[in-house]
């Protein structure tokens, strides 16, 4: 990089533009800026001012809805957040579950009480029948996503605990009832 020597000043050209564009007034001073920068603690018009922030609150709760429901990481639950549950969620819905035909016949049962006790009598003893085998269902499912988990991410100790009760817990969930929404089609397994 060259030096320009001392002595010799460099011409400053000023056109008729710049001559409009200059502020024609002092700088301010630091406590005249800090007072322009100055604003109350409690708004002037309160109720203006909670509608606002009212509006504010519901536009972030809606974008943290959203964003759970598409399973954005960043508005998880801290029980959602990670690989493996992330791996676990979607291992879960690409498989069918008794756990989800659970509800609709516990709500058939409900019915079969407004009929002649020998019918809801059967239908008590069904549902009892339909919960051992969920939980079978259940502990099955445990144990594929223990083993899954492992294959995938280096062994047993590198398994979160409780992603078998995770497991477990979505999938009882009706299918269009769980959230995170599911992001995989039925059949259509986690690599």
């Amino acid at each position: 990089m060259a030096k320009t020597p001392k002595n010799e000043a460099t011409p400053v050209v000023v056109t008729p533009a710049e001559t409009a564009a200059t502020k024609g007034r002092a700088t301010p001073t630091r406590k005249e800026q800090e007072a322009a920068r100055q604003r109350p603690l409690v708004p002037s018009d309160r109720r203006l001012a909670s509608r606002q922030s009212r509006e504010q609150l519901a536009e972030q709760r809606n974008r943290a809805r959203v964003g759970q429901a598409r399973g954005e990481e960043k508005y998880l639950q801290l029980r959602d957040k990670g690989p493996q549950k992330r791996y676990v969620r979607d291992y879960v819905d690409a498989r069918f579950s008794l756990g989800e035909a659970l509800l609709p016949i516990l709500v058939v049962v409900i019915m079969t009480y407004f009929l002649p006790v020998q019918y809801s009598s059967i239908a008590l003893i069904a549902v009892w029948g339909v919960i051992i085998l969920v939980v079978v269902d259940g502990l099955y499912l445990g144990l594929q996503v223990n083993k899954r988990l492992a294959e995938k991410f280096a062994g047993k100790d590198r398994v979160e605990k409780g992603v078998r009760w995770y497991a477990f817990m979505r999938a009882i969930q009706l299918r269009p009832m769980r959230l995170p929404k599911p992001q995989v089609k039925r059949g259509k397994y986690p690599n």
